[in-house]
């Protein structure tokens, strides 16, 4: 696998478009706190540790919306390991008028826009969830 953070965020789209109520994927520390961060600002549920054999995995809840629609409509990557970008704190402009995310590795960690517009950081431009 070439890019395992766009793999990440296409299983959760995915998953939801078929309304499944969680998934597994494979652990790294670098989805875990994306995961964590996409758990803290309701973008999906609970998410846990677990292993299989030798492999560790993240087990991550999937949320829906009262009629039934997944909570993530859609994802789009930004950086990709054959084309990196990078913002500047100054360059970081709300998503969609803040009803979606932009998502950033900052030197202080994965960050949403919000957080790393007011701590004055800029980054990697990962992706953008709504």
């Amino acid at each position: 696998m070439n890019d395992p953070i766009g793999d990440f965020i296409i299983r959760i789209k995915n998953a939801g478009n078929v309304h499944k109520e969680e998934i597994s994927i494979p652990f790294s520390k670098m989805k875990l706190a994306i995961a964590e961060l996409l758990s803290a600002k309701g973008y999906i549920g609970a998410v846990t540790k677990g292993a299989k054999g030798n492999a560790k995995y993240l087990n991550v809840e999937l949320l829906y919306s009262g009629d039934g629609r997944p909570v993530v409509s859609g994802v789009r990557r930004m950086s990709k390991p054959s084309r990196r970008i990078y913002e500047g704190a100054k360059d970081i402009r709300r998503f969609r008028r803040g009803f979606g995310l932009s998502i950033f590795s900052t030197p202080k960690g994965i960050m949403a826009d919000v957080d790393a517009k007011k701590n004055n950081l800029g980054g990697e431009f990962l992706f953008n969830i709504w």
